[in-house]
């Protein structure tokens, strides 16, 4: 038998032994026959033809991916900030906003807290295309099997979940953030996308973004941190709700510490550390939580006058709500402790505010401060009430209350810078020669007006000096000056010094010698503080800087120009010394030796509210309180105020502003420099001095006045000071007059409790 039949007859045999053998052999059997059923799909050239089919196919679609997906907008909460409010040292005050977030260049952090977080979150980050694909692929796996969310996200994708995706781990959201990080890693360079990573990244403790964080767990600005502090930060990032060392367990301790040095690890295999450095490094442990920084205590009340002084530079309040904002304030934390401490002891203190019933006035009493520095316009301190909680609207810039006689050295003012002469044609100078008898009729005027002085009392036998009017406040003296002046003349001045011109001015009326136009502290701070400037007009300014990575704002400039000549200035300037320094002076009460002083009281009509506005060469601080009803918010008299009489400027306002000033000097204060102060000529009574009063009714005062040289008085009128003349005046008073005093002004009987109006 040939070959070919021996194979034939091979054949033949294993074709019919076949159907047996399948029969009784099993899986594995070594059979060299043809495969059947699903075996013959798995072939290694069929699996890896279709895996490389699948792998095209793959590529293809993330192709057109990419072309498909295109970068959102980003999303709400990435772009929220809140606002920052600083004191003038650069300490943190408050923060304000919905989300606690500040975002901040990368040129403001650190380059060694940078390379902390690429060391330890992506350390390829500076060469890599903004993807790790074997990290990827590793965290599809783990999301896919359930083995936890996904991991191996670069520094690019980070920064795309949080700018423009949401946190969800779910297939479709992780290639949107695939295919995004790949056009932002083309389109951004890398410092870009890593500020953005830091500024969106979430670090726990309500804080949202580095520069809230750093100050969240140490208490400073993003550029004071160390790179122990760095590090932590970045080791928190990844899970801040665990690896909070306040909270964390002895355990979670434990992995917060590899995690840590395996950040400095890193670091110096990339080269941006020594490994000598990294032996000294200690672990930076952070400070305990601290509560929000809100707006308790004279915070809100701060912001409040940040706030309304942007809005007056022209900054809308929507642009302000946006947040984004960086505000240093000129406020002096030192001497912002000592204003509160001041009104705690001289007012809070001597109040019973839970006694509703028994003592209803204790409740109606608000109180309000502003403090400025004369040379350059700063608001260093400011009292604006109890708290936000208790009252809404900062005192320190309400202005629905009269400034009271503290506008008479305006009147003053402008008598001597317009070169006004009284009614028998003398110049108004501070020894000019007045009629001060209460109710008396002002002479020159269309409109009536003879008001009352305080308590009802005469002053003048028969004549005082513009100097006695003002360390006694008299309302009819200051009448009628304003009346010589001319009140359209006043209200100019007035408005060079700073006043507002709001609805209601008056401008012909005699009465707004007396202070009845409306007015706020920060207003007659101004004014003041422009009399200690030597007439340099000072608009007092809360904002010292105000920054945003958007827009700019430029600083207000707080000093100014002439707004009167430095002559009158200083002219009033020594005169309210007088105020101060004289022992019957409505302002003698601040009187002290470690300081020079001026200054003036006012006291507002049915005693509502009560001010003093004082001064120092260094410090302008006016303090006011209101009576307000605290549900109606109706204006209520101050009177019976912790158990007292009348309160006016020389009580609590003058107290307080005598233990500020006190406390923030402390003894380093100078002397005024008023070498072009100009007292005038010693002026002695002549017939017409005292001319004859309109006989017309007055509209404040029905009752009309006998002649001055006649009028009795139930108390001694002060005699002329030293700068007047000494010669006696006949007086029908059986009393006698009271002899000068140590500064030459005359000393009245016992005053009230408030000598002025």
């Amino acid at each position: 038998m040939g070959r070919a039949e021996v194979r034939k007859a091979q054949q033949q045999r294993g074709a019919r032994r076949a159907p047996s053998g399948r029969a009784q052999g099993t899986e594995g059997s070594g059979s060299t026959g043809k495969r059947t059923g699903i075996r013959r799909f798995f072939t290694w050239k069929k699996i890896l033809g279709t895996f490389f089919g699948l792998a095209l196919l793959g590529m293809g679609a993330l192709v057109a991916l990419y072309f498909y997906v295109e970068e959102p907008d980003p999303n709400k909460q990435a772009l929220q900030q809140s606002n920052v409010y600083k004191y003038s040292d650069g300490t943190i005050m408050a923060s304000k906003g919905k989300v606690n977030r500040e975002i901040l260049a990368i040129d403001k952090i650190p380059m060694d807290v940078q390379e902390a977080f690429i060391a330890i979150e992506n350390k390829s980050f500076r060469n890599d295309q903004g993807v790790d694909f074997k990290g990827l692929a590793r965290g599809l796996w783990n999301t896919a099997t359930g083995r936890g969310k996904a991991g191996g996200s670069t520094i690019t994708q980070q920064y795309v979940k949080n700018y423009y995706l949401t946190q969800d781990q779910t297939a479709s959201r992780k290639l949107k953030e695939l295919v995004i990080s790949l056009k932002v890693d083309q389109r951004m360079k890398k410092p870009e996308i890593l500020a953005g990573y830091l500024n969106t990244s979430y670090f726990g403790r309500g804080a949202y973004g580095i520069q809230a964080a750093a100050q969240a767990y140490y208490g400073v600005d993003v550029g004071q941190l160390t790179l122990e502090q760095g590090a932590y930060l970045a080791t928190l990032v990844q899970a801040p709700s665990q690896y909070d060392w306040s909270t964390a367990s002895d355990d979670t301790k434990k992995r917060i510490m590899i995690r840590y040095n395996a950040t400095f690890v890193n670091m110096v295999e990339n080269g941006k550390l020594d490994e000598a450095k990294r032996q000294t490094l200690k672990f930076a442990e952070p400070i305990p939580p601290q509560p929000p920084m809100g707006m308790d205590g004279q915070k809100g009340y701060l912001v409040q006058a940040a706030e309304a002084e942007l809005n007056a530079q022209g900054v809308e309040r929507k642009l302000i709500d946006a947040g984004g904002w960086t505000f240093t304030l000129n406020i002096d934390p030192k001497k912002q402790e000592a204003l509160e401490k001041a009104v705690q002891d001289e007012l809070e203190s001597k109040l019973d505010r839970k006694d509703t019933k028994g003592k209803p006035q204790d409740q109606s009493v608000q109180a309000g401060a502003t403090s400025v520095d004369p040379k350059t316009g700063a608001i260093v301190a400011m009292y604006g009430g109890t708290s936000l909680k208790d009252h809404w609207s900062s005192n320190a810039l309400r202005k629905d209350y009269q400034p009271g006689s503290t506008f008479k050295p305006i009147v003053l003012a402008s008598a001597l810078e317009n070169g006004a002469k009284t009614q028998d044609g003398k110049p108004i100078t501070p020894n000019a020669l007045y009629d001060g008898t209460s109710k008396r009729p002002v002479v020159g005027s269309d409109i009536p007006f003879a008001p009352q002085n305080q308590e009802d009392r005469n002053f003048g036998t028969p004549m005082m000096t513009v100097q006695e009017a003002t360390n006694f406040s008299v309302n009819s003296v200051y009448a009628q000056m304003i009346v010589d002046v001319e009140p359209r003349n006043v209200k100019k001045t007035a408005l060079a010094l700073g006043m507002k011109d709001r609805e209601g001015w008056p401008e012909d009326k005699p009465a707004m010698s007396l202070g009845t136009m409306s007015a706020n502290t920060v207003e007659m701070a101004g004014v003041y503080a422009t009399f200690d400037n030597h007439g340099k007009k000072v608009t007092p300014t809360i904002i010292k800087k105000a920054e945003h990575k958007d827009r700019e704002v430029a600083p207000a400039q707080p000093v100014g120009s002439q707004a009167i000549s430095r002559k009158t200035a200083d002219t009033v300037t020594k005169v309210l010394t007088g105020v101060v320094n004289d022992e019957g002076g409505s302002g003698n009460k601040v009187r002290s030796s470690a300081y020079e002083a001026a200054g003036k009281t006012g006291t507002t009509e049915n005693n509502v509210s009560g001010w003093f506005s004082g001064f120092t060469p260094e410090l302008v601080t006016v303090v006011a309180i209101f009576g307000e009803e605290p549900v109606t918010a109706k204006q209520v008299t101050l009177t019976g105020t912790a158990g007292l009489g009348r309160l006016g400027g020389s009580s609590f306002p003058a107290s307080i502003w005598k233990a500020y000033t006190l406390a923030v000097l402390k003894g380093n204060a100078g002397k005024f420099q008023l070498s072009e102060a100009e007292m005038g000529a010693v002026q002695t009574p002549s017939r017409s001095a005292s001319p004859t009063p309109s006989t017309s009714p007055s509209s404040s005062s029905p009752t009309a006045s006998t002649s001055p040289t006649q009028s009795p008085t139930t108390s001694p009128s002060p005699t002329a000071t030293k700068t007047a003349p000494t010669s006696p005046a006949p007086t029908t008073t059986t009393s006698p007059s009271p002899t000068a005093t140590k500064t030459g002004g005359p000393k009245p009987p016992d005053p009230p409790l408030v000598p002025e109006r």
